[in-house]
């Protein structure tokens, strides 16, 4: 795992707080959407492009090689040209796919009665 600078909230139980942890790995605007398409398979670098356009390359490039570090994501060049990258859930990451599933599902449930969904 990466050295978090932020560290986590006060727990009584003088670990992490759980959440907080968890929220690093996976929070933020894009990591949550990449892991999820990465649930069906490997994804090429292109092809994020293209399914999160908004996304600039430097931001996708950090996100990705934060998964990487963490350990949810595996990297893997092919030797060919033009150059070929795969990304996809390691095994450790394949243990979050129930909590995308869920914040999916959460999602789909709540998307009509946010104020958020309005804008």
């Amino acid at each position: 795992m990466r050295d978090r600078r932020s560290g986590y909230g006060e727990c009584p139980n003088e670990e992490g707080c759980p959440v907080e942890y968890t929220l690093d790995v996976i929070g933020g605007k894009w990591k949550g959407l990449l892991l999820y398409h990465m649930i069906d398979g490997p994804i090429r670098f292109n092809e994020f492009r293209r399914i999160c356009p908004t996304i600039t390359q430097r931001m996708l490039t950090l996100q990705l090689r934060e998964l990487e570090e963490d350990g949810i994501v595996n990297r893997e060049v092919y030797p060919q040209v033009p150059p070929k990258v795969e990304y996809s859930l390691s095994e450790f990451g394949s243990t979050l796919v129930p909590i995308i599933m869920e914040m999916k599902t959460w999602g789909e449930k709540h998307k009509k009665l946010s104020s958020f969904a309005s804008r």
